[in-house]
């Protein structure tokens, strides 16, 4: 069964840093793009950040870019989503996501698979 589980997220102050982590397990890892979305409350979930399959190209939301970095490890089947000068809007449930051959599009539609999900909470 193809399992997704996000983990590292936590309460931090306003211009902290945290690192989230994600293992996927039951998925040939290596051929797949993967991502990152949000959920703050109230609002949708909405497109962090994504990144291919290899590494080479990556994608991010205009609110995070400059801030975020999303990174992947292949051998661990592993990726990553380092969160750093974090500001209150950045609070969110934050979902980790397999892509599709479209994933660039950087839609909900064009991912496959949702992990369950890890809360960050920046202080103000």
């Amino acid at each position: 069964q193809v399992q997704l589980v996000e983990s590292g997220g936590g309460l931090v102050q306003v211009g902290g840093s945290l690192r989230l982590s994600c293992i996927a397990s039951g998925l040939t890892f290596n051929s797949v793009a993967m991502g990152w979305f949000r959920q703050r409350p109230g609002r949708e979930r909405e497109f962090v950040a994504a990144i291919s399959r290899t590494g080479a190209t990556t994608n991010y939301a205009d609110s995070v870019k400059d801030r975020f970095t999303i990174s992947r490890d292949n051998d661990a089947n592993t990726v990553y989503l380092e969160m750093n000068n974090l500001k209150p809007e950045d609070t969110a449930i934050y979902y980790c996501v397999v892509g599709t051959i479209n994933w660039y599009l950087a839609r909900p539609v064009d991912f496959d698979l949702w992990g369950q999900g890890t809360q960050v909470t920046v202080s103000s």
